[in-house]
């Protein structure tokens, strides 16, 4: 029998594991936007507001577009981390050919719908024809960057499904540091202002494909030229093709019922004010800080749930929960807590204007308890994501979209901006219950020795 002690030491060493695992994703996700100020700083040393402008509409136009896409990464995740713990080497390399190729696929739709797309972006912004002038030469240029990126996104799906999060870090730096030196070169350096900023963006984007793709054929010791006639019956697996299509599908309606929530939230924010709009826009700045390392813990959730599944080791994934989960919360409290107590000092950071500043110090508990109430939905999402319960997940981001709307109509008018926040935390709350309503038969789906 393993005595207490034993058990206290292998539980510190799991700990251990998994910081090491989750400070690397952390850094990664951190890293994201000092490209955008990186792209500020270059164009506002050259331009004025129209070009300055034109990069903020254009980078969201892409964020938004590309966010959509994000299954790519999470679905691949589930797969690998399900093939690795199976110890099945060959459909491991034929789900990295699969979603290699779907990212490839999906990236050059974008670019033959380009006018459709473009069109349609300029349509809902609501600027001077000067901006939206800049902002469709940013597209134009930056749009043929779309097949990389997306292949892209399967690669680091592969990373974070071998729990090889430092080199998901490496990959992260490179497409940033690239990213910045070339903005750099071409906006200081040549004068080429937003189209130079799509250039350097465009150029980074192939560049990185490349070295991820180097990272992850080296790391597998995979040379795919001298097995070519197995990976292609292996590939070419109708059930295996199909449920990648389901679950990326899955994933795609369940991210866009929560990119639907948090716009709505913003939207009826607008309705109270133009200083609780702002207000709100900066406490979720706050929440999406949070998230950085939120992610972290639910990246390792995602590989450490597949692989679980993979190998049928019931223990093995319930423990993983367990430690993942202590630790996430632990981080949650400080989170929150540094929120609440921090937000009369960070908010004038942020802004200079006396109104929003009181506004936002007033609400920021609201962020505090979302804060602390989201963990719960990142680890399970985590779960759920490394296992491809993908159903269950678009399930439960409808439903607590609905429920979230009901709340927010019916609050909002009663209470104002804090009926709205009450919503939103009802909104993250609802996403946990309705996971956890699946937890059991989730559950049942291990079987064998090991799951007993």
């Amino acid at each position: 029998m393993i005595g207490a002690s034993d058990k206290s030491l292998e539980r510190f060493h799991n700990y251990n594991r998994i910081i090491r695992l989750v400070v690397p994703v952390v850094l990664a996700n951190a890293s994201a936007p000092l490209l955008g100020l990186a792209d500020t700083a270059v164009i506002g040393h050259t331009g004025g507001a129209v070009e300055l402008g034109a990069i903020a509409m254009a980078s969201l136009v892409f964020s938004f577009v590309y966010w959509g896409f994000g299954f790519l990464r999470m679905g691949t995740t589930g797969f690998v981390a399900q093939a690795y713990g199976a110890g099945d080497s060959k459909e491991l390399q034929a789900v990295v050919l699969r979603s290699m190729m779907l990212g490839l696929v999906l990236g050059v739709l974008l670019i033959a719908f380009q006018v459709w797309i473009a069109g349609l972006a300029l349509w809902l912004m609501d600027t001077g024809k000067d901006i939206k002038r800049l902002v469709s030469m940013y597209f134009y240029v930056r749009v043929w960057g779309a097949p990389a990126t997306l292949i892209t996104y399967a690669l680091l799906g592969v990373l974070v499904g071998m729990g090889w999060m430092k080199k998901l870090l490496w990959v992260q730096f490179f497409l940033n540091g690239l990213n910045i030196l070339l903005n750099v070169v071409f906006v200081l350096g040549f004068g080429l202002s937003v189209k130079g900023v799509a250039l350097g963006t465009l150029i980074a984007e192939w560049c990185t494909l490349l070295f991820a793709l180097c990272l992850v054929m080296k790391s597998l010791s995979w040379e795919p030229m001298k097995h070519v006639r197995k990976l292609t019956v292996h590939f070419m697996d109708q059930k295996k093709i199909t449920a990648l299509f389901r679950v990326n599908m899955d994933i795609m309606v369940r991210t866009l019922f929560l990119l639907a929530g948090f716009g709505w939230f913003a939207n009826q924010g607008a309705g109270f004010g133009p200083h609780v709009l702002a207000a709100n826009h900066v406490l979720l700045q706050f929440v999406s800080f949070s998230a950085f390392f939120l992610d972290g813990y639910a990246y390792v959730m995602e590989m450490s749930s597949g692989t679980a599944y993979g190998m049928q080791d019931k223990r093995l994934f319930l423990r993983q929960l367990k430690d993942t989960s202590v630790l996430a919360g632990i981080t949650a409290v400080l989170l929150a807590v540094g929120i609440g107590s921090m937000a009369p000092f960070i908010v004038p950071l942020l802004t200079d204007a006396a109104e929003v500043i009181d506004t936002a110090v007033h609400y920021a508990p609201y962020a505090s308890v979302y804060v602390l109430c989201s963990f719960v939905a990142f680890q399970l999402d985590g779960v759920f994501i490394g296992m491809t319960k993908s159903s269950e997940m678009r399930n439960a981001s409808i439903l607590s979209f609905l429920v979230f709307l009901s709340l927010g109509k019916w609050l909002g008018p009663l209470y104002g901006n804090n009926g709205l926040w009450v919503a939103f935390i009802a909104f993250v709350v609802m996403r946990a219950v309705s996971l956890c309503a699946y937890f059991p038969r989730l559950m049942r789906s291990f079987s064998g020795l090991a799951a007993a």
